[in-house]
C-alpha cells in the first residue's frame, strides 16, 4: 500500500539542503543533465543573500511520500513585475518531481495557495525570480546535455502539466552552432564588419583581465534592458540583481570571451558574453567545488572545444544595422584560436526572429525547445 504523500515547508538549513539535493538522486543515472552548485543554490533562495528579496517573495515545498522526497517546488512573487509591469502573477519554478502527477497535483496546489493569498491572477513556470535565472520546461531536447544556465527535466514534467491544466504560454529555441575555420567562416561577415566599424566610427574593446571588464559591467546590464524591454517576459533589472549576479558568475567569466563595442565617445552600443562549456566540468564535481575537484572548472575554461553563447546587446539605436557582423567577426577569430567548434546559444524566445536570424550564416542545428507554463489562480 502506498504511503500517504504529505508537503513541509522548507525552513531550516537540513530542508534547504534536502531541497537542493533532490535532483541529485533523481537524475543520478542521467547523462543529460547537469548538475548546479549547491551552495549556490541555496544561496539564491537566502534572503540574507540574494537582495531581490527586496521586491520579491517565496516560499519553498517539499514533497514526501512517508519519509522519502518525492518532488519539490518553489512559489514567488516578483513585485516588480506585478506592481510595474502590471502582471498579476505568481512564479512556480525549482520543479522537480517523480514521474507521479499526484505529486505534481500536491506541489502545485501550494503554489496555487500562495498566489491567492497575494491575490494574484495567473500562476506561471517554470521560471526564476527574474529574467536573469534559469527559465523554461524542456519540451524537445531530452537527450541533449543543458549548459550551466539552463534546466534540463524528463519529458513527463509537460505531461503533468497538461494533465492538470495548464498550457503553453511562452516558448525558446536554442541552437548548437559549428564553428568552421576561419577560411571557411562567411566571407560577407568578415567584410561587413570593417564596413561597419568605419562607417559608425566604433571601436572594438580588447580586455586582458577581469578588472578591465568591470567598468563596463553596469552599462552592459543597461543595454540589456534597452535590448530586450519590448519582449513579453521582460521585466526591468534591478542595480541590486546587477551586484548580486556580478559576484554569482564573475568568477566564471574569461575576459577574451566578453566583446564590447563603444562609439566615438566610448558609450557602449553592444557587447557579447560567451563562456567555454562548464557542463562536463559540473557533472564530474557533482555540485560542489573542492579544492581537488577544482581542477576540472580550471580546465574548462583554458582547454575546452565547445562554448556556450549567454548574452547578446545591441542598442536599439544601432539594431538592424550589422553590429552583430562585428561581434561574429571576432568571436569567430577567438574560437578558431582556441581551438572551438561547437557554440551553444542561450534560449531566445521563439518570437525574437531578429536574434535567430544570426546564425542562418552558419551551419546550425535547433537541438532544444522549452516552455513555461500557465494557468488561472483557483
Amino acid at each position: 500500500m502506498n504511503e500517504k504523500l504529505h508537503i513541509k515547508v522548507v525552513n531550516s538549513p537540513e530542508d534547504f539542503q534536502a531541497f537542493a539535493r533532490f535532483p541529485f538522486d533523481l537524475y543520478k543515472d542521467n547523462l543529460y543533465w547537469v548538475p548546479p552548485l549547491i551552495n549556490e543554490e541555496i544561496d539564491t533562495m537566502n534572503p540574507k543573500v540574494n537582495p531581490v528579496y527586496q521586491n520579491a517573495d517565496a516560499q519553498f515545498f517539499l514533497a514526501y511520500r512517508g519519509t522519502k522526497i518525492v518532488g519539490r517546488i518553489a512559489a514567488m512573487v516578483n513585485w516588480i513585475e506585478v506592481k510595474k509591469v502590471g502582471k498579476s502573477k505568481v512564479r512556480f519554478g525549482w520543479y522537480d518531481v517523480i514521474d507521479d502527477v499526484e505529486v505534481s497535483k500536491i506541489l502545485l496546489e501550494k503554489v496555487n495557495a500562495f498566489g491567492k493569498t497575494h491575490q494574484l491572477e495567473i500562476i506561471e513556470g517554470p521560471v526564476g525570480f527574474s529574467n536573469l535565472d534559469k527559465a523554461g520546461l524542456l519540451i524537445d531536447g531530452f537527450e541533449e546535455r543543458n549548459t550551466m544556465i539552463t534546466l534540463y527535466n524528463a519529458p513527463y514534467y509537460r505531461k503533468h502539466l497538461e494533465a492538470l491544466g495548464f498550457t503553453i504560454n511562452a516558448k525558446w529555441v536554442e541552437y548548437e552552432i559549428k564553428i568552421s575555420d576561419f577560411d571557411s567562416s562567411p566571407e560577407k561577415v568578415k567584410r561587413f564588419s570593417k564596413v561597419v566599424m568605419d562607417r559608425y566610427q566604433l571601436q572594438l574593446l580588447q580586455f586582458k583581465s577581469k578588472n578591465d571588464i568591470l567598468p563596463y559591467v553596469d552599462q552592459m546590464f543597461e543595454l540589456l534592458d534597452k535590448t530586450y524591454n519590448k519582449l513579453q517576459t521582460y521585466v526591468p533589472i534591478q542595480d541590486y540583481q546587477i551586484e548580486h549576479y556580478k559576484t554569482r558568475y564573475f568568477k566564471f567569466i574569461h575576459p577574451d570571451f566578453i566583446k564590447c563595442i563603444v562609439d566615438s565617445k566610448n558609450n557602449l552600443i553592444a557587447f557579447s558574453i560567451t563562456m567555454p562549456s562548464f557542463a562536463t566540468a559540473l557533472q564530474k564535481i557533482k555540485g560542489k567545488i573542492t579544492w581537488y575537484n577544482f581542477y576540472h572548472l580550471l580546465k574548462a575554461l583554458r582547454k575546452n572545444n565547445r562554448a556556450s553563447f549567454y548574452l547578446i546587446g545591441v542598442h536599439p539605436e544601432y539594431q538592424n544595422k550589422g553590429i552583430t557582423a562585428i561581434i561574429f567577426y571576432e568571436m569567430q577569430r577567438l574560437f578558431n584560436k582556441r581551438n572551438i567548434q561547437i557554440v551553444e546559444t542561450n534560449p531566445e524566445l521563439e518570437e525574437n526572429t531578429a536574434i535567430q536570424k544570426l546564425w542562418k550564416n552558419y551551419d546550425n542545428r535547433q537541438h532544444k525547445k522549452r516552455a513555461t507554463f500557465i494557468k488561472t489562480v483557483e
